[in-house]
């Protein structure tokens, strides 16, 4: 079984992945529609939504056969089984890898939490290089993190780029 994508009307996805699993109810079919969890800031406010991570596409686990081909492509919503001259094209598995890796075989792609917030750190580079801190805010856009670092017997808080800095686990080892 291979993994193929079906490129469907956009905001339709999840409409055409209940038609596959209605009308093709065998078991060996298996539908996906990676999603991604994101934090969105509307007129002051921050709301957590759910987005298609690939817009506009079905992926389907099948045994692909020309009655399977055609059965998807007459479903309502769907534009085309992506193919080269002649026949469907299969997702490559390395591709296939890191999508289901990121999903960890579900549909929702969670939010990183490699910088929250009272996370401990440990400065990668310039001349605080070595030195452990707690972040006290981050900030996604700009991608840069105050982080209150132990200076001199006294806590400062100090401005950094997210690039300078690596998440610390709780034996001290730092995460890769």
């Amino acid at each position: 079984m291979e993994w193929y994508a079906i490129f469907v009307e956009t905001g339709r996805e999840a409409e055409v992945q209940k038609y596959i699993e209605l009308l093709f109810p065998r078991e060996d079919i298996r539908t996906l529609v990676p999603k991604r969890k994101l934090i969105e800031r509307k007129r002051g406010k921050t709301y957590e939504t759910i987005k298609n991570l690939i817009p506009g596409y079905v992926l389907v686990n099948i045994n692909m056969d020309h009655e399977l081909y055609y059965g998807l492509k007459a479903l309502p919503a769907v534009y085309r089984v992506l193919k080269d001259d002649s026949e469907p094209i299969p997702i490559g598995e390395e591709e296939m890898a890191m999508i289901l890796g990121l999903t960890r075989y579900g549909e929702t792609i969670e939010l990183s939490d490699v910088y929250k917030e009272g996370n401990t750190i440990r400065v990668l580079s310039g001349p605080l290089q070595g030195m452990e801190g707690i972040i006290e805010k981050f900030d996604h856009r700009k991608k840069r993190v105050k982080v209150c670092l132990e200076f001199l017997g006294k806590s400062k808080r100090v401005d950094l780029g997210a690039n300078m800095i690596v998440p610390e686990n709780r034996d001290g080892d730092k995460k890769e």
